[in-house]
């Protein structure tokens, strides 16, 4: 049983380690789970639920899963594709769920599909489902990966009540990308979305994100702005630029106090700064995509905006997981990796 240390990286720590544990039958003992955070410590409901989620999905035994529980152990048996209804009672954050699933759904026998009740955006450092469906998914489609997203339903923070429906194809197995060049900026959309506000709210985010850019010679955009009836009232705005080669996104929430305006313009800048980098992925995406570089066949190559806190967190619980050796120039800020080739035994 491997002992993962759970206290660095919030919950992205446990959502690697449970999809890794899943397809590879390791079973694995996280402690220290979130003991760093200040708002709460341990399992929180979204923690949970994808904690049990992921159980079902390979018929795992599982102790101490409760909420604000810090230890945990996880006991995967054989994967199997399911139909999985999941209700965060909160607004917790649909995107991150997801994320504990992402790789072992793929590796099943069979399509699965996912259907979530909870929050489609809860804070800012979960993505959008926006940002999921255009950023995440095109990249590592790329890999072979193939899943869709459906958004039935918009929710915000506190009362969520967010409805999303994912169906995630069996695959092979993932191939190896090079992505360290972008390529020049073809176009870039917005999405704006608010829920239970009058109507000009998202026109106005979206539009004053529209306005830097262009300020900033970005000529090709295109606008979505949405109103739409949430159980708690609220905003997200969501960007991506298609490059030549790769997409690099941002998004951020509305906050009490905060012009409309504001908010655009920030996740604006965001976007800005990602294309500005050269790098091929944003720093969001950067270590999203750790583990799926980890299993691919054949060496990988990435240059991503930043090397973050979330990044080595992840490297290392992959390389602990996988036996691989990441290899990471802090200074291009390029990260290579010969990939396990984990391949479906379903296939």
């Amino acid at each position: 049983m491997i002992v993962i240390d759970g206290k660095e990286a919030g919950g992205q720590i446990l959502r690697t380690s449970l999809g890794l544990s899943a397809i590879t039958g390791e079973p694995i003992k996280v402690i220290n789970i979130r003991s760093s955070r200040k708002g709460g410590i341990g399992l929180k409901t979204q923690h949970l639920e994808g904690v049990l989620a992921v159980a079902q999905l390979c018929n795992a035994e599982v102790k101490g899963v409760a909420l604000g529980s810090t230890e945990i152990e996880f006991i995967p048996k054989k994967l199997e594709n399911k139909e999985l209804n999941i209700r965060i009672s909160t607004a917790g954050s649909i995107g991150l769920l997801y994320q504990s699933l992402q790789i072992p759904s793929a590796f099943t026998s069979d399509m699965v599909r996912i259907h979530v009740i909870g929050g489609s955006v809860a804070s800012l450092w979960s993505p959008t489902i926006e940002y999921v469906q255009n950023v995440f998914l095109p990249i590592v489609r790329k890999m072979g990966y193939n899943a869709e997203i459906k958004v039935i339903k918009h929710g915000f923070y506190p009362k969520g009540g967010a409805e999303v429906e994912i169906v995630v194809h069996p695959i092979k197995r993932l191939n190896s990308i090079e992505l360290t060049n972008p390529g020049k900026v073809k176009k870039i959309n917005i999405i704006s979305i608010a829920g239970s506000l009058p109507g000009h709210v998202a026109i106005r985010q979206a539009e004053s994100a529209k306005k830097y850019l262009e300020e900033r010679n970005f000529k090709d955009i295109e606008i979505k702005s949405e109103t739409v009836e949430t159980y708690s009232p609220g905003t997200s705005i969501t960007l991506w630029a298609e490059t030549e080669n790769s997409v690099l996104g941002s998004d951020n929430l509305g906050k009490k106090g905060i012009r409309a305006e504001d908010i655009g313009r920030e996740a604006a800048q965001a976007l800005i700064k990602s294309i500005e980098s050269n790098a091929a992925l944003d720093k969001f995406m950067a270590d999203q995509v750790i583990p799926f570089l980890a299993l691919a066949h054949g060496e990988s190559e990435i240059k991503v905006e930043e090397i973050t806190e979330h990044v080595r967190t992840n490297i290392k619980v992959t390389e602990l997981m996988l036996g691989v050796k990441f290899n990471v120039d802090e200074k291009s800020r390029i990260i290579k990796v010969k990939g396990i080739g984990f391949t479906n035994p379903e296939f």
